[in-house]
């Protein structure tokens, strides 16, 4: 691959890379340590964990052996519930740096919308202000969501990361961000346990073999040209390769409106207004 993966311009100025690693349910140790590695070997300059997946140590440890100087790496990470919950910003942050091993994270993101996300968020605002995060955003917010906390907030959330796939777009918290400058990441954005595989869909067969592409690298593809940042999760060397290999080819105007066309409503994770943990 020698193709670079675009950046994206945040609202308050900074680019993030539209591809990056997703580390969720990748163990701590080896496991997360070679994901991580072989990304970055990879072409990868973003990477995206948070303190819940429990692998910050991991993430940090690879980010240093890897020999890239560190601001060409974006890092997320983000603020779990419970601190949200207990007003603990301040020291959620502290100990994923201190676990990650850095002076400052890329972008930090609260991780739902948990009550106490208006204080966190004036919270995250002053420690963006003080330099130990670039950019500040929130995770699973539905566009009530926002509006709400756009009443007390000065800073505009920079991303929402959201669940979307072919088969669950989430289109409308997509097109509501867009037209707000909030850019959106997809998380499971090859679909999950609650769905069929996807990429044994005969649409998405038919469109991958037409570009001499995998179907996963078709989904991928179809996640940039909607301008969402899309965060592939893999723990294996040869699929980290390919979810970044997507570079070369385009997906037509039909192409695109098929993909559009899978749409089934069906979503794998748990709904922002419906959650219990």
């Amino acid at each position: 691959m020698t193709e670079q993966v675009q950046a994206i311009k945040l609202n308050d100025g900074r680019t993030i890379p539209q591809i990056g690693l997703g580390v969720f349910r990748a163990e701590e140790g080896d496991e997360t340590y070679n994901a991580v590695k072989w990304a970055l070997e990879n072409g990868y300059r973003h990477i995206d964990t948070a303190m819940y997946y429990f692998n910050e140590e991991s993430v940090g440890r690879a980010i240093r052996d890897s020999g890239i100087a560190r601001e060409d790496i974006f890092v997320t990470t983000k603020l779990w519930n419970d601190d949200v919950r207990a007003g603990k910003t301040r020291e959620a942050l502290e100990g994923s740096l201190q676990r990650l091993g850095l002076d400052y994270v890329d972008l930090y993101l609260i991780h739902w919308p948990a009550e106490g996300r208006e204080k966190a968020w004036a919270e995250m605002e002053k420690l963006q202000q003080e330099g130990k995060i670039r950019s500040i955003g929130v995770s699973n917010f539905n566009p009530h969501h926002l509006e709400e906390l756009a009443k007390t907030a000065t800073v505009t959330p920079a991303v929402d990361q959201i669940e979307s796939n072919p088969y669950f777009q989430n289109q409308d918290v997509v097109d509501y961000c867009q037209q707000h400058g909030i850019q959106v990441e997809a998380w499971s954005p090859l679909g999950g346990s609650k769905q069929t595989n996807m990429r044994e869909d005969e649409t998405v067969q038919r469109i991958a073999e037409a570009h001499g592409k995998t179907p996963t690298q078709v989904i991928i593809r179809w996640h940039l040209q909607r301008g969402l940042i899309v965060l592939p999760k893999s723990t294996h060397e040869e699929y980290i390769k390919e979810n970044i290999d997507v570079l070369d080819f385009e997906l037509n105007d039909e192409e695109m409106a098929a993909m559009k066309g899978l749409e089934r409503g069906t979503r794998t994770g748990s709904d922002p207004d419906d959650f219990d943990f």
